[in-house]
């Protein structure tokens, strides 16, 4: 009774181990997510300025911002007429350029905020080539300086998680590796037994690794709850959006969760399980 009880505390220690370590690897997915959604706004607020002509019509205008929406680089296209570019002039700048002047010298134009995937220096050189040759295009603008800095800094961010991640993977891979060893340490004698009786290393392995298999399985169900519990606390009490809740999301971090936990308690099963089967039985009494 006493045995069978030591061996639920250890199946239930190794088992809240691995869940911890497996809601480290979650969040580290939840964090990625969540940087690459931010990363994916600020990109969509890159802006390409397209001044038309003083002398296009109603109808030019109308088919260029056709041609401009249906176009892949598009992710958002706003016309700015001319009243509406000097009414912003004067409530940004306070004075009214048509007053001494006697006409308005501001032309019609359209704003086009660029998706994400072209949001980079190369491919907005591309964009504008293009525009530029639209017809009654008189200039295309942006501004070039705050797109190679968001480049810049977007690929410092990718790497920093990247590196996050795989340090976390390693770190995960040697807790759980470690866990299920010591799992596996207190079945050596067993294992011995097994050997001697002449079954074969999968025969001694199978029954290790199906263990080990429901632990990660239990443990990264856990996990997620946790996770679960931690989102909604975040997003729904302390209301901070995280990311948006879509089942692509909830798929990517389920299945990093529950793909994390059954390869490594696969492996250190395995690596476990392999050490005891080669081992002489007097250097498995010796430690």
């Amino acid at each position: 009774m006493q045995k069978k009880r030591r061996f639920w505390n250890m199946y239930v220690t190794t088992t809240v181990s691995i869940t911890m370590v497996l809601f480290l690897v979650g969040l580290v997915a939840m964090v990625t997510l969540s940087a690459h959604r931010m990363i994916e706004q600020v990109k969509h607020n890159v802006t390409l300025t397209i001044v038309l002509s003083a002398d296009a019509d109603s109808a030019e205008i109308v088919r260029c911002g056709t041609v401009l929406k249906a176009a892949p680089f598009c992710h958002e296209c706003r016309y700015i007429s001319r009243e509406e570019a000097l009414a912003e002039h004067v409530r940004s700048l306070g004075d009214d350029p048509s007053q001494f002047l006697g006409y308005n010298p501001l032309l019609a134009s359209y704003e086009v905020n660029l998706s994400a995937s072209y949001a980079n220096a190369d491919s907005i050189a591309k964009v504008e080539a293009q525009v530029a040759k639209l017809p009654y295009v008189q200039q295309v603008m942006y501004q070039k300086d705050l797109v190679e800095l968001l480049e810049h800094n977007v690929s410092q961010v990718t790497l920093v998680l990247i590196g996050l991640a795989v340090m976390l993977l390693l770190i995960a891979y040697v807790l759980i590796i470690n866990t299920i060893r010591l799992h596996v340490y207190s079945h050596r004698f067993l294992i011995n037994t097994m050997r001697l009786v002449g079954a074969t290393p999968w025969v001694i392995k199978r029954p290790f690794v199906a263990r080990s298999l429901r632990m990660g399985l239990w443990s990264a169900l856990m996990a997620l709850v946790l996770l679960a519990g931690l989102f909604y606390y975040v997003q729904y009490s302390m209301h901070i959006v995280l990311m948006p809740l879509t089942w692509v999301n909830i798929a990517i971090i389920a299945g990093v969760v529950l793909l994390t936990g059954e390869m490594l308690t696969l492996i250190g099963s395995l690596i476990a399980v392999n050490r005891y089967i080669r081992m002489d039985a007097e250097r498995m009494y010796a430690i």
